[in-house]
């Protein structure tokens, strides 16, 4: 590779054309004169002052500046007005010195003679440059780039003068660009992709289109997914013009998972974002988990006048505080240890604190412990909602909104019918006469949470595998866990009382799409009968007790638009809290006594479309299902609208 100091590069290119246009301008002389005597007989100035006035404008232009193995045709052209205009100040100072006698024509054939030296000298150099670096040790990477528009093209010349990477060929959708040549590179149709990365070993491809969409991104990782190749992307081109071999790899990065699971954000409506926040007390319960630690992250910057953490794990309590005061340290917090299911605890907050606002994000969401620890689970999500519920109404509290789940919707499991109970806890107080606007914001999977496939399927693959799903067909919404905490935040401004919000969750994504996904991110290929030898081997270990195969956000109710366009608001059934009432004592009082066919009767009657699936006989169960029970309240459902 071709090594020297920068300023010794600007001196020989300095040096080659100081001898060289005086020659461009003898040539043109001779043009224009046709007789070297001719030529000659205007003396030495000409000779002088043109190659200095030209070199003063490629200055000026930074064409000295200029990385000569990626110049580009913007430069040029700047090179060319400079040239230009340097020839009608040398003309202006020629006809000083002699006059109308001087063939003004001459500067003009002079601008073409130099310009064309100037682009086969760089040219030149160029293609010097990178045939040299084309002697490339046998590690090479072989690489194709797919999108085959200006960033792409950069990036191939780019990775050309490169040792690390050997690009082959573009992948475009266009079908009028295949067959195509393209910085010296052949454009295929993406239908050939699979064929072409056999047929040329291709090792990897690079994602060059600019703004490229989550959709369009999922389906483009899709096909190199398929073809068994790992994918990066183009992060921006600025990077590409240090001139280092590093150049590439400055300019490329891994894909993050968000992108491609994402959606094209939307920026908060600020009349909404900050409506019950700002000037506000406002607490978070579970503070310390996922969502509610996005939520306070999200409220410290909407200015509330203190914010309340109410967290039942003393380590996510207090990393949470600490993050916080790091990011706001003018904000006052209240951080309190305890469980939302101590009543008490729960209203010392509320009365003490003057709260406006609470979020009650804190339950016990992963299905499959939920389902073994049905009675704490239970206790947690449905006692924890009623505490949260009677504080807020005993106690003025503004608005009070409840994190709900898709799980809620036609629950197949205990945790996913604690949370439809929670739902009914909220609408039922929602009716009652206090001043506190209750709502509930219902949503799906959060990219990144605890309880989330996620981080499972990063470490089974950080392990060498297997990654385990339950079922090949298995489907989730999900969702940037900033989204989710911004849309809750502006749904809790829009409610007007006993709402049930759904936040747009786009299309579900399947589990295994998104093992495959992952498996390609790390660089890794999937161990699959069709290829032995690949790294990570994908298992399916059956469904577990009480999984659905797909989620649902919305009911049989209807759905209408809001105030805002990824939130809809539902009209659903509620129970009369009297009623509710005594079917959550009954609920408790079961759970009091670990009565599983108790429980399953009560559940049911409080959630009409609770139906457990693939559930497995718990050893203090047997026998059949049991009936509902018989209680001395009659279950009366109303049809409540907000």
């Amino acid at each position: 590779m071709v090594s020297i100091h920068k300023l010794a590069k600007m001196a020989l290119m300095v040096t080659v054309d100081l001898f060289a246009l005086p020659a461009c301008f003898l040539v043109a002389m001779l043009l224009r004169l046709g007789d070297l005597s001719l030529a000659l007989q205007y003396g030495p100035a000409p000779f002088v002052l043109v190659p200095l006035a030209t070199i003063a404008a490629f200055s000026m232009s930074d064409l000295y500046r200029a990385v000569i193995r990626f110049i580009d045709k913007r430069l040029l052209t700047v090179t060319g007005i400079a040239l230009a205009l340097s020839s009608l100040c040398v003309y202006t100072g020629l006809l000083a010195l002699h006059g109308r006698s001087f063939p003004g024509s001459a500067l003009a054939i002079y601008w073409f003679v130099a310009f064309s030296y100037v682009v086969a000298s760089r040219i030149s150099v160029r293609n010097f440059l990178r045939n040299h670096t084309n002697q490339r040790p046998a590690t090479d990477n072989t690489v194709a780039i797919y999108g085959a528009g200006e960033p792409g093209a950069q990036l191939a010349l780019t990775m050309r003068a490169s040792r690390e990477y050997r690009p082959v060929c573009f992948f475009d959708e266009k079908r009028a660009l295949n067959a195509r040549t393209i910085a010296g590179l052949r454009v295929f149709h993406t239908d050939r992709l699979s064929e072409m990365v056999d047929s040329l070993a291709i090792r990897s491809i690079i994602i060059a289109v600019p703004s490229v969409s989550p959709a369009r991104l999922r389906s483009i990782t899709r096909r190199m997914t398929e073809a068994g190749i790992t994918t990066r992307i183009l992060s921006g081109l600025l990077d590409l013009a240090d001139d280092t071999d590093k150049a590439p790899e400055l300019a490329m990065r891994t894909l993050k998972l968000e992108e491609l699971l994402g959606r094209a954000p939307v920026p908060p409506r600020t009349d909404l974002f900050a409506r019950c926040v700002r000037g506000k007390t406002v607490l978070v319960t579970g503070a310390g988990g996922s969502i509610g630690s996005e939520l306070c992250r999200q409220i410290a910057t909407l200015g509330p006048l203190r914010l309340h953490l109410l967290d039942h794990s003393e380590f996510a309590l207090y990393t949470v505080r600490q993050e916080l005061l790091a990011r706001a340290p003018e904000l006052r917090i209240e951080a309190h240890l305890g469980s939302v299911c101590n009543g008490a605890l729960v209203e010392r907050i509320m009365q003490k604190g003057a709260i406006d606002t609470v979020y009650h994000a804190a339950a016990y969401k992963h299905v499959p412990l939920v389902e073994a620890n049905y009675v704490e689970g239970l206790r947690n999500n449905v006692l924890g909602a009623q505490c949260i519920a009677n504080a807020a109404a005993r106690f003025g509290v503004g608005t009070c909104v409840l994190i709900s789940s898709d799980k809620a919707v036609r629950p197949s499991n205990i945790m996913g019918a604690s949370k439809r109970i929670a739902e009914l806890i909220f609408q039922a107080a929602a009716k009652q006469p206090a001043g506190t606007t209750f709502c509930m914001v219902r949503f799906g999977n959060v990219l990144g949470s605890s309880g989330s496939v996620i981080p499972l399927f990063q470490r089974q693959i950080a392990q060498g595998g297997p990654v385990t799903i339950t079922h090949p067909e298995v489907a989730r919404y999900f969702m940037l866990i900033s989204e989710a905490a911004q849309l809750v935040i502006q749904a809790g401004a829009m409610a007007k009382g006993g709402d049930v919000f759904v936040l747009d969750m786009g299309e579900p994504i399947r589990i295994v799409d998104l093992a495959r996904t992952m498996i390609a991110l790390s660089g890794l290929t999937e161990k699959t009968a069709q290829r032995p030898d690949g790294d990570i081997e994908i298992k399916f270990v059956g469904l577990f007790p009480g999984e659905k195969l797909n989620e649902e956000l919305l009911t049989d109710g209807e759905a209408f638009p809001s105030e805002h366009p990824r939130i809809k608001t539902m009209r659903e059934p509620a129970l009369l809290a009297g009623i509710l009432d005594t079917y959550i004592t009954c609920l408790m009082m079961a759970c009091d006594t670990n009565d599983r066919p108790m429980i399953e009767s009560m559940v049911k009657a409080i959630v009409a479309d609770y139906t457990q699936q693939n559930a497995r006989a718990a050893p203090d169960a047997p026998g059949p299902e049991p009936a509902a029970p018989k209680l001395p309240v009659p279950v009366q459902k109303i049809e409540y609208r907000s």
